[in-house]
C-alpha cells in the first residue's frame, strides 16, 4: 500500500490483534535474517515489496529485488549482526534502530569492500501492507559519512 497517503495510513486502526500480527511477522523476519535464510525473509514480504537505501537512492522491487538486496548485503557483510536499540510497532509497520557490526567483504551501497571491521547505526522502516498482511519492503537509513568511510578502513 505504498500508494496510500500519510493521512490514509494515519487513519489505519490499531488493534491488539494487528499489533501482535505485525510483531510476530517482524520476529519471523528477524530470525530469518539472523539465519541468512533468504527464502524465509521473502515469505514475510508482499509480492510488490520495495527495498531502498535512502541516502544512496538505490532501489530494488519485488521478491526478485529483495533477493538481490539481501544477496548483496549478506555478501558484503557475511558476519553482519544487528543489535536492536529501539523499535516502534504500529498499524503502519515497524520502525527500528540498530547498531550494526560486521566485516566489509563485498560491495555494498556502491562502496568497494575494505576488508575491515565496521560499526554503524542503521534505521529501518518496514512498511505494513494491510492487503497482503506482510511487509512492503524496507527503507534503510545509514549515515552518509559512514558510507563514505566504508572503503577507507583496510
Amino acid at each position: 500500500m505504498s500508494d496510500a497517503t500519510i493521512q490514509q495510513r494515519l487513519a489505519w486502526e490499531s488493534t491488539p490483534e494487528l499489533h501482535q500480527r505485525i510483531r510476530r511477522l517482524w520476529i519471523k523476519h528477524s530470525i530469518a535474517e539472523d539465519r541468512r535464510d533468504i527464502p524465509g525473509l521473502i515469505e514475510t514480504l508482499a509480492p510488490d515489496c520495495v527495498y531502498e537505501i535512502m541516502p544512496t537512492g538505490q532501489r530494488w522491487e519485488g521478491h526478485a529485488g529483495a533477493r538481490a538486496f539481501y544477496t548483496e548485503l549478506l555478501g558484503a557483510f557475511p558476519d553482519v549482526h544487528f543489535d536492536l536499540t529501539d523499535i516502534v510497532i504500529g498499524p503502519q509497520g515497524v520502525f527500528e534502530v540498530a547498531h550494526a557490526t560486521g566485516t566489509h567483504q563485498g560491495v555494498w551501497a556502491g562502496v568497494a569492500p575494505s576488508g575491515g571491521h565496521v560499526e554503524f547505526e542503521v534505521m529501518i522502516h518496514f512498511p505494513w501492507n494491510p492487503v497482503a498482511e506482510k511487509f512492503g519492503g524496507e527503507k534503510v537509513w545509514v549515515d552518509r559519512a559512514m558510507l563514505a568511510s566504508l572503503g577507507a578502513h583496510p
